[in-house]
C-alpha cells in the first residue's frame, strides 16, 4: 500500500497557472524602491499628496503618539480620537450627515452592501462595478441583477419587476477602468420611482470632481439625500489608507451594529487616519488641485488620441488606452517601464469588458514636461505593441 504524501493536493494550481501564463494573464508582485525616478502614471495618488510633507509628517507624529497600529477592532480598543475627527471632517467636507471609517475601501464596500441588504433584498448592479462591490453583492445573500453599463432604463425595469420588497442600486461614480461617469441623478430618479436606495462608490470622484474635490455625489447634489449611501477610499486622492461609508446617520449607526468588516476587523492605523485628515486640510486650503488633475487627464487623452491611439474620454483622473491583446498590453507596459514611465496594465479578469488596456492616472503635480515625456514614451512603445491605428501627425 502506497503512502500518501499530500504533494499532489494542489497540482490543480499548477495547471491553472500554466493556462494563465499561456493566455498572457500571469501576474507578479513588483516591489518598487522608495526613491524611484520613474514617472508615475500607475498609482492613484491623484492630488500628489502621498509624499506631501504635511501628510507624511502628520502620519509620523500620529505613529509616535498613538503607536504603529490601532491594537484592536474599533469597538474594543481600535477607535481613537483621530478616527472620530476624521469621520466628522469627511462628512462635513462631502456634505453628508455622518461617516464611518473602515480599514480599507474594499472592506467599506463589503460591509455596507452586506449590512444594507440580505435575503429579503434585490440588488441591481452596474455590470462594470468594482470587484469589492461585486464581492459585496455575493456576500449579501440578496437577489442580484446585473444591469447594462450606465443603462438607466434597464435598472428601472429590474427594479419594477423585482420579487423582493427592499432594493438597492449599486454603482461606481467614476468607473475605475475607463474613467467614465455614472448618471447618478438619473439613477436616483429611478430608485425613487421604485422605492429603492442608491449606493455609490465614489473612490475615484473624491478629490477630483465636485466643488473643491468634494466628489461626484456632491457634484450631483445627492450628498444629503436620505436614500443615498456613499463609499470612499482614503488611498487615492487623499494619499493615505483606509475607507469610509457616508450617508444618513441611521445608516451609519446600523453599520456600527451590523457590518462585520467593521465589527471584527482591526481598526485603521492611527497614522493613516492622521494622514487622511492632513490631506483633507490641504484640499481645503488648495482647492485648485482637483482642476489641475482633470486638466492633466484631458491633456494626456487628447495628445494620445492625436497620436493614433484608442483612448477613453476622461471625466475624472483616469485615462485608459486600449491594447490589441493581454500579451500586447503586458509587453507594452514593460516597455514603458523600461523607458522610465510606470503605467497600469489591466487585463482580464480585472477588466469587465474583456478588453486589455494601459490605465493611466493623472496627477495634479505633473508638469507639462512630464505629460510630453509620457506621451512620447507611450506612443513610441505603443507602435511596437500594435496599438497605434495611424501614424502620428
Amino acid at each position: 500500500m502506497s503512502v500518501r504524501t499530500g504533494e499532489s493536493v494542489f497540482d490543480w494550481i499548477d495547471t491553472r497557472a500554466g493556462a494563465r501564463a499561456k493566455a498572457g494573464l500571469a501576474r507578479r508582485v513588483r516591489p518598487r524602491p522608495a526613491d524611484s525616478a520613474d514617472l508615475d502614471l500607475a498609482s492613484n495618488d491623484y492630488l500628489g499628496l502621498a509624499r506631501d510633507k504635511r501628510v507624511t509628517g502628520a502620519a509620523a507624529a500620529a505613529a509616535l503618539r498613538w503607536g504603529a497600529g490601532s491594537t484592536g477592532s474599533r469597538l474594543v480598543t481600535g477607535s481613537t480620537e483621530l478616527h472620530t475627527e476624521l469621520e466628522y471632517e469627511l462628512a462635513n467636507f462631502c456634505g453628508a450627515q455622518s461617516a464611518l471609517v473602515f480599514s480599507s475601501g474594499y472592506l467599506a464596500n463589503l460591509g455596507a452592501l452586506a449590512a444594507l441588504s440580505g435575503p429579503g433584498t434585490a440588488i441591481v448592479a452596474d455590470q462594470h462595478i468594482h470587484a469589492s462591490l461585486i464581492d459585496g453583492t455575493r456576500l449579501s445573500k440578496a437577489d442580484v441583477v446585473v444591469a447594462g453599463h450606465c443603462d438607466v432604463p434597464q435598472v428601472a425595469h429590474a427594479l419594477a419587476t423585482r420579487g423582493k420588497r427592499r432594493a438597492l442600486v449599486v454603482t461606481d461614480s467614476v468607473f475605475s477602468v475607463d474613467g467614465d461617469l455614472a448618471p447618478l441623478a438619473e439613477l436616483l430618479a429611478a430608485c425613487r420611482e421604485h422605492d429603492s436606495a442608491l449606493i455609490v462608490d465614489d473612490a475615484h470622484g473624491l478629490g477630483v470632481l465636485g466643488e473643491g474635490g468634494r466628489g461626484a455625489v456632491h457634484a450631483a447634489g445627492l450628498a444629503k439625500a436620505p436614500d443615498v449611501v456613499t463609499t470612499l477610499t482614503l488611498s487615492k486622492s487623499l494619499g493615505a489608507q483606509g475607507g469610509a461609508v457616508l450617508g444618513p446617520s441611521r445608516v451609519v449607526k446600523h453599520l456600527v451594529d451590523t457590518a462585520r468588516t467593521f465589527i471584527f476587523d482591526t481598526g485603521l492605523a492611527p497614522s493613516s487616519a492622521a494622514a487622511a485628515l492632513a490631506a483633507l486640510k490641504v484640499l481645503r486650503e488648495e482647492p485648485d488641485r482637483p482642476a489641475r488633475a482633470l486638466d492633466v487627464a484631458q491633456d494626456l487623452a487628447f495628445r494620445l488620441r492625436e497620436a493614433g491611439l484608442s483612448v477613453s474620454t476622461p471625466t475624472a483622473a483616469v485615462v485608459s488606452v486600449r491594447a490589441p491583446s493581454p500579451e500586447a498590453a503586458f509587453g507594452w507596459a514593460e516597455e514603458c517601464r523600461a523607458r522610465g514611465v510606470s503605467v497600469g496594465c489591466f487585463r482580464p479578469p480585472s477588466v469587465p469588458d474583456g478588453v486589455s488596456r494601459l490605465r493611466l492616472t493623472a496627477r495634479a503635480d505633473l508638469t507639462g514636461a512630464d505629460v510630453e515625456r509620457a506621451v512620447r514614451v507611450i506612443t513610441e512603445t505603443g507602435a511596437s505593441a500594435g496599438a497605434v491605428s495611424r501614424p502620428r501627425p
